[in-house]
């Protein structure tokens, strides 16, 4: 039984909706080694697939998403993966917040943090900004309920069942447990962000 819908994009996209965000970077990973797919888009439960015209054809697309779908358990996203490790303080102004909604000690909140491999979900909100899941979402946290209106470039945080740490000086709503000199975008590299869909991450206490 197929696990999402499909609704049109354009005359050369495609919109897979309603996937489990388990099943996101399994068919991103299948549909990106398509020919005649240019560009894929992941997000939480969603994934945008930009076709090639002159390759696919827009009634033969359907047909290529649903030969993925049944594809993607054979493909490990991560498998092939580059592995990231970011040194990270943790003297974030919510440290001590976070870790006592876990319901731990800073400590133990760090060693936690340390100790997990993520995995880049998908990238929104701003330029390079990763959404950073780990299996279980261990870490996972209500947002604040007054979101902050200027947040300091390299805050690591924690919202929802995700971890990222912000590019750039913008508002947000996550806990800040610590910070980074990491440059999560970098407009002067061939690639300008440092996480990719799929792209794996470890934290490391600097």
């Amino acid at each position: 039984m197929r696990g999402y819908a499909v609704l049109p994009a354009g005359e050369t996209a495609l919109l897979v909706d309603q996937l489990d965000p388990a099943d996101v970077l399994p068919l991103y990973d299948a549909l990106r080694r398509h020919p005649g797919v240019v560009d894929l888009v992941p997000a939480e439960a969603t994934l945008l697939v930009s076709f090639e015209p002159s390759t696919v054809s827009r009634a033969a697309a359907p047909g290529i998403v649903e030969a993925a779908w049944d594809l993607r358990e054979a493909h490990d996203p991560t498998a092939e993966s580059d592995e990231v490790v970011i040194p990270a303080h943790y003297d974030g102004p919510d440290v001590a917040v976070a870790a006592a909604l876990l319901d731990v000690s800073v400590d133990e909140l760090v060693s936690r943090h340390t100790s997990l491999l993520f995995t880049t979900a998908f990238l929104g909100f701003a330029p390079g900004f990763a959404y950073l899941a780990a299996p279980g979402d261990p870490l996972a946290l209500p947002r604040r309920d007054t979101p902050r209106t200027s947040v300091p470039a390299g805050s690591v945080a924690l919202g929802g069942r995700y971890c990222g740490v912000y590019p750039r000086e913008s508002p947000g709503g996550w806990h800040l447990i610590g910070r980074t000199d990491a440059v999560l975008w970098d407009e002067s590299r061939p690639e300008p962000a440092l996480l990719a869909p799929g792209t794996r991450v470890r934290f490391r206490r600097a």
